[in-house]
């Protein structure tokens, strides 16, 4: 990517937070909170194209950080009288950790074995947390202090997102990233000119799971009560895979824009669509991987609306 490319994907991003930023504090809560989510998933699917869209390991169990995050928020909270913003760094702490400790044995597996195994762990620790309750308080749930925090969460999701991109673009445009593309592209060519493939695995894996881990801190906090149901829930996950893909995977700026865009166009169909609002999401996701399979950022490419180094 030239010089002039960076500097012009920067300043798209830079105006985009500071629009964020200045967000009038005369918007309704329903603004603020519709904002806050969107970032949110912005977050995710940043997160989940670290792991998947650069190393090419498919992951449907990425929920299970965001899940991790939220827990350890609510505990903190609820059990032990933490502030709620020293939790988020908690969170980040443990989403890390467990990420270290599963992804040791489940990342030697490849391809449909790898996904299929995410799936399960993520099921699992959705029992445990169910069945755990000294710790996690069951299929009770945890009830936060009831208070109205909308602008609270809302920056902090937003600075959240900022590190995210941040680190994102770092991977994108890093040493660590060319490995990391070295992997997905042919894993065994990697390790035959010394790449340390279960190393960058790993620590890729790792950085992947502190972000959502964050997330689901700050989500918690804001709907003000968790559940395993809804804190490990698969379509979360579905979700964060969607809006990388349809922005276009293994890139910065396609992550973002798929989740800004789809998220948006969700909340749109529930608003008007309420009683079939997954139905015509779906519809629009499937005509979109019939007419653009490579995503937006593919399809701006091969309109010539784009170069091929502007979308990182």
């Amino acid at each position: 990517m030239s010089k002039k490319d960076n500097l012009r994907n920067l300043g798209f991003l830079a105006g985009g937070v500071v629009l964020l930023l200045f967000v009038p504090p005369t918007f309704s809560i329903y603004v603020r909170s519709f904002f806050m989510f969107m970032m949110m998933y912005v977050i995710l699917s940043l997160s989940w194209n670290i792991i998947s869209g650069y190393t090419g390991y498919i992951n449907f169990g990425h929920v299970i950080f965001y899940g991790v995050g939220s827990y350890a928020t609510a505990i903190l909270v609820v059990d032990y009288g933490w502030h709620w913003i020293p939790t988020l760094f908690a969170a980040a702490v443990a989403g890390f950790i467990f990420a270290i400790v599963l992804g040791y044995p489940v990342l030697r597996l490849k391809g449909p074995y790898f996904a299929i195994a995410m799936l399960g762990a993520s099921e699992g620790i959705r029992v445990i947390a169910i069945n755990w309750h000294s710790l996690t308080h069951g299929a009770d749930g945890i009830n936060f202090p009831n208070i109205e925090n909308s602008w609270e969460t809302y920056h902090a999701m937003l600075v959240v997102m900022v590190l995210t991109i941040i680190v994102a673009y770092w991977v994108g445009h890093s040493r660590f990233g060319i490995r990391l593309n070295a992997i997905r592209e042919d894993e065994v060519a990697a390790e035959s000119l010394g790449v340390n493939t279960t190393f960058y695995k790993l620590a890729a894996f790792g950085l992947s799971a502190i972000f959502p881990a964050m997330a689901g801190g700050i989500q918690g906090y804001k709907v003000l009560y968790i559940e395993p149901e809804s804190e490990f829930f698969i379509l979360i996950t579905i979700y964060m895979k969607l809006f990388a893909m349809f922005g276009g995977k293994g890139t910065v700026i396609g992550p973002i824009l798929g989740a800004a865009l789809l998220y948006s166009v969700q909340e749109y169909t529930w608003i008007r669509f309420p009683t079939a609002h997954l139905i015509t999401f779906g519809i629009f996701i499937i005509l979109v991987a019939r007419f653009m399979p490579r995503g937006l950022m593919g399809y701006a490419i091969d309109k010539g609306w784009a170069r091929k180094g502007m979308v990182h």
